[in-house]
């Protein structure tokens, strides 16, 4: 299927591992122009040399930033077509253990530096008639998780975002989406000291045992790949979702039933 992508200026953050990664070298296959937005400067240079796509350090969380990766993008490639926001991460933490200072991490991750890049980025697109926009959330975000309450709201909060800039935009025809992906065979969960090494110290059981739980529940029996979410992402990115506009869809194996 021609997605209509080549060409496309394209950025994506958190572009150098897990689903971030594989939807930069995934819009390289289809002949977009992709910047690779991360904080580790020597790494994000490495990926770009090896997909074959420009870098930029930045931190998404700083205000300043999202005005800098915009300004590269248009320095280089003289537009931007699509942005793609999925910088985040997570940790565990009981509720009664999250502090300010945790809330308000996640909140400048999930919700403002997502939204300063879309402030950014929308009136440009609608500018040129054409943009696409992919917000990477949650299943968190749909079905509240315990194991860490702040990235669960404030990813609520960015599916929330996610619609206001849809309506706002639809109309420019810029379309905005979210995607909500379950458990990935990231860096995230699998890395050591990740997610799978965090819930097995906090349940007291092994590394296994916490992956084989948590894979028992998602009704597709296993843990996605980040290619297969990057599927998704790049689908909407491109020509042939020319319909879709203010979705949240579900990539997460069956695992929240809900319609939306």
């Amino acid at each position: 299927m021609e997605l209509g992508l080549d060409g496309k200026a394209c950025i994506v953050t958190g572009a150098t591992r897990g689903i971030g990664l594989a939807t930069a070298t995934l819009l390289r296959a289809e002949g977009a122009q992709v910047l690779l937005v991360s904080r580790d400067a020597d790494e994000v240079e490495r990926v770009a040399a090896e997909i074959g796509g420009e870098a930029i350090a930045a931190d998404v969380t700083r205000p300043q930033d999202a005005e800098r990766i915009v300004a590269a993008c248009l320095h280089r490639f003289g537009a931007v077509d699509v942005l793609v926001n999925n910088a985040g991460t997570s940790f565990v933490r009981p509720l009664e253990e999250l502090s300010d200072e945790d809330w308000q991490a996640q909140w400048e991750l999930n919700v403002m530096g997502p939204m300063r890049l879309m402030r950014a980025t929308a009136p440009l697109m609608a500018k040129a008639g054409w943009g696409r926009i992919v917000n990477v959330c949650s299943s968190s975000g749909k079905r509240p998780s315990l194991t860490n309450v702040a990235y669960s709201v404030t990813k609520s909060a960015q599916l929330s975002l996610s619609r206001h800039y849809a309506d706002s935009y639809v109309a420019d025809g810029v379309l905005v989406n979210a995607v909500a992906p379950g458990p990935v065979t990231s860096p995230l969960w699998l890395e050591e000291g990740g997610l799978a090494d965090q819930v097995a110290a906090a349940r007291g059981i092994t590394r296994d045992e916490a992956l084989a739980a948590q894979q028992a529940k998602v009704p597709l029996g296993r843990f996605a790949q980040a290619e297969e979410i990057a599927a998704v992402i790049v689908f909407l990115c491109s020509q042939r979702a020319s319909t879709v506009a203010g979705s949240a869809w579900s990539a997460d194996g069956g695992t929240v039933p809900s319609f939306i």
